[in-house]
């Protein structure tokens, strides 16, 4: 079966995700910063740190983050998210990756502080008790697993009342026939991605997972400008960065995908294929 042909609840192999952004962190916090997901641009003159703070900072306030909050970042990359929760807010986070790279780095940066707790471990067999956490945020990382059990882990280890927040790719309402396989497929299948749901379907996962959404906001027109912008910062750092020739140009690596991606992501931004949504919700 063909990674066009996938059926909905197709998920990637977790060692082929992890190994992805294992890959991508010889270059990426060279290029764009130690936040691995988009930015959030409100003005279009902000720069990449500025933006991706802002769109963490959008996070932070749906999923109501502030002092002493006990939070889980779900697929906390470089742990960046979390780092600035706590240092600006007062939280306590636990934050989840599955690369070891990024675990290694987000744990010798974060070496210390005693609000700060790095996991290496699949969130879908996470080990937290239940009811244990105020709040969860996932950006951008719900997509690369079975959407219903990451919820429902979600929802279990949350306290009633627990706020989740969720910022992540859906498809859009109505994509063209001609769009979804050489666009919206590939793509997911060069991210790692499980097939896109569209907005109201996602929504109903979230409800059916145990919570009551309270918001929804259409993020796409502020981060779509996130690509384009990646695009130039790998071609300015070409010449300079030998890590980065290495990966777009050598054969050696196996997500070299990805930077197709890039383009068809750019693309189906603009076209309404996929929309960037965040979700956020109340456990019930």
């Amino acid at each position: 079966m063909s990674a066009c042909d996938r059926p909905p609840d197709d998920a990637p192999d977790l060692a082929v995700v992890a190994k992805h952004y294992d890959e991508l962190d010889d270059a990426y916090r060279q290029v764009w910063s130690d936040h691995a997901h988009h930015g959030w641009w409100r003005t279009g003159r902000e720069s990449i740190q500025e933006a991706v703070i802002a769109l963490v900072d959008l996070a932070g306030d749906a999923a109501r983050v502030e002092a002493k909050t006990r939070l889980v970042d779900v697929g906390s990359g470089y742990g960046a998210t979390g780092r600035h929760l706590s240092r600006t807010r007062g939280a306590s986070v636990t934050s989840f990756t599955i690369s070891p790279r990024q675990y290694e780095y987000a744990r010798t940066v974060d070496a210390g502080d005693p609000r700060l707790h790095h996991e290496l471990r699949d969130w879908l067999d996470n080990g937290l008790p239940d009811a244990s956490f105020d709040a969860v945020i996932a950006i951008e990382s719900i997509a690369h697993m079975p959407p219903e059990r990451a919820l429902v882990e979600c929802a279990r280890v949350l306290r009633r009342g627990g706020r989740l927040a969720i910022l992540d790719l859906v498809a859009g309402d109505a994509v063209p026939k001609w769009q979804v396989n050489p666009l919206l497929r590939r793509m997911e299948e060069e991210s790692h991605l499980t097939p896109r749901p569209t907005l109201d379907a996602f929504l109903d996962q979230v409800r059916a997972a145990g919570f009551e959404i309270d918001e929804v906001r259409d993020l796409t027109s502020g981060v779509r400008g996130t690509w384009p912008r990646a695009v130039g910062q790998v071609a300015r750092n070409l010449p300079r960065n030998p890590a980065l020739r290495r990966f777009v140009f050598s054969d050696e690596y196996e997500n070299d995908g990805f930077l197709r991606s890039i383009l068809r992501m750019t693309v189906a931004l603009r076209t309404g294929a996929v929309r960037y949504c965040l979700v956020s919700a109340v456990r019930t």
